[in-house]
């Protein structure tokens, strides 16, 4: 079993023996979790007349701050079967979404005025085209694809295949609990923590709405293979909130070249397999471009993308150099 080392002190992986203890405990960190301009709904409602279902809650989240989404939240623990349990409480909430919507609409206003949420909303939608909190919540629930996030305690291949065969957007958020005693240690990858990253570097210029191109790490057999062979690249995990931003793709080949090199026009997002990933298909051959090499100076390590990271094509077409890509 995993552990952590931390001030000498051991911390040992914390099997949770019941959902509702995991549940409260993200609740109790859903700032931190999802952010703090996200608004976590705690509550549990009925939902559909010819199907029923009861999500665990809902997220407002306002990572894009002009075009903020509708997320429905699924605590779930890695014990429970991800067929009959995980993946058959989504489909039924996906099928009973829309006949619910006044139904939604009605309980989040109640919830968020009774939660003291409300002004927090107000003041989030100031930024957004929305006239009101009326108004605000019809565009939510009747006018954008609602997606939902499933936390869990350890994801599983079998969860993954489960959610690729679903319409409905799902991201997978991994919360762990290590222990010593009665102190806790949480282990997570905060909801949309690369979208945060992008726009909050130090001395970034960009706006979340001005992300549209993913970065991808490639390797010269990938390379030659997929982005010159196929003008394609796959099993990339994308953030449900960034499927249809997604405009560009660029290449970043690791070491020896340690450069972006490429890039091209995404023609197509389609799930990748059995899995929760995503395979990105181009408009026509990738172009050539700079290279935008890795920064050579001490102090700019970390810059080479290991893992998809965002920005906007704008960015990439000015930059000389890795740093300024980021």
């Amino acid at each position: 079993m995993e552990k952590l080392l931390i001030e000498n002190k051991v911390y040992s992986y914390y099997e949770y023996p019941l959902e509702k203890e995991f549940e409260q405990i993200i609740v109790e960190k859903s700032t931190q979790i999802f952010g703090k301009n996200s608004i976590y709904i705690d509550i549990k409602k009925r939902i559909g007349d010819s199907i029923l279902t009861i999500p665990d809650g809902y997220l407002i989240d306002f990572s894009f701050q002009a075009d903020p989404r509708l997320y429905i939240i699924e605590n779930e623990l890695s014990s429970h079967d991800p067929y009959k349990h995980i993946g058959s409480q989504i489909l039924k909430f996906a099928i009973s979404y829309k006949e619910s919507g006044r139904k939604i609409k009605a309980f989040l206003y109640d919830h968020l005025a009774s939660a003291g949420k409300l002004t927090l909303a107000e003041e989030q939608i100031k930024h957004t085209k929305y006239r009101n909190i009326d108004d605000f919540l019809e565009s939510l629930i009747f006018e954008k694809p609602v997606a939902a996030i499933v936390v869990i305690d350890q994801s599983t291949p079998e969860l993954e295949n489960v959610l690729s065969q679903l319409t409905i957007d799902t991201d997978i958020l991994e919360f762990q609990t290590f222990k010593n005693g009665d102190d806790c240690i949480y282990k997570f990858t905060p909801f949309n923590d690369v979208i945060r990253e992008a726009v909050e570097e130090k001395g970034s210029t960009l706006k979340p709405e001005e992300l549209n191109t993913v970065v991808v790490a490639a390797r010269e057999d990938g390379f030659e293979k997929e982005v010159v062979g196929n003008s394609q690249w796959f099993a990339i995990r994308i953030h449900a909130s960034m499927l249809d931003k997604l405009k560009y793709i660029a290449i970043y080949q690791v070491a020896p070249v340690s450069a972006i090199t490429h890039y091209a026009e995404i023609a197509s997002i389609e799930k990748w397999g059995d899995t929760n990933k995503y395979i990105l298909k181009f408009k026509e051959a990738a172009k050539a471009i700079g290279p935008i090499s890795l920064d050579k100076e001490m102090g700019k390590k970390g810059l080479a993308p290991q893992a998809p990271r965002y920005t906007s094509i704008d960015k990439i077409l000015k930059a000389k150099k890795l740093s300024q890509v980021f």
